[in-house]
């Protein structure tokens, strides 16, 4: 990226936290269209939200699961609910499994706990409460 992209970014992501949804698009439209994971995410969240924009089911899910497939563990933990709940795609228990996974290896105590939530109560997947008494302990609980 060069020196204006990121300050394109750091322009979007304050615009975005600040509730200047419309602002933040258009700052971080580009910026998701040339592939950055972080602009990836927050336009997936806008258009799963209708936030300064239409709803927008398939470019929501588009753009996180490319956020995803980059490593943004955000994103992967996003993706991996949108599957888990059937928001802007199918609900699917093995796609959750494996995004939820992704972004617990890289360090997100809530991906390890909603895994332990959707064993504990077998949401998606078959029950096994041992697994789930593990994935909470390993997520320090």
């Amino acid at each position: 990226m060069t020196e204006r992209d990121d300050v394109e970014l750091a322009s979007g992501i304050t615009a975005f936290e600040g509730k200047h949804f419309a602002q933040a698009l258009k700052l971080l439209a580009p910026l998701a269209d040339a592939g950055e994971p972080e602009a990836l995410y927050r336009v997936a969240i806008m258009h799963q939200n209708g936030l300064g924009v239409v709803r927008n089911e398939l470019k929501a899910f588009g753009c996180m699961k490319r956020a995803a497939e980059a490593g943004h563990a955000l994103a992967q933990h996003g993706l991996g609910f949108m599957y888990m709940e059937g928001d802007c795609v199918e609900r699917n228990g093995e796609k959750a499994v494996h995004w939820f996974s992704r972004a617990a290896d890289q360090g997100l105590a809530g991906s390890l706990t909603t895994l332990a939530m959707m064993y504990r109560d077998g949401t998606l997947v078959e029950k096994d409460e041992a697994l789930a008494t593990r994935l909470l302990e390993k997520a320090g609980f």
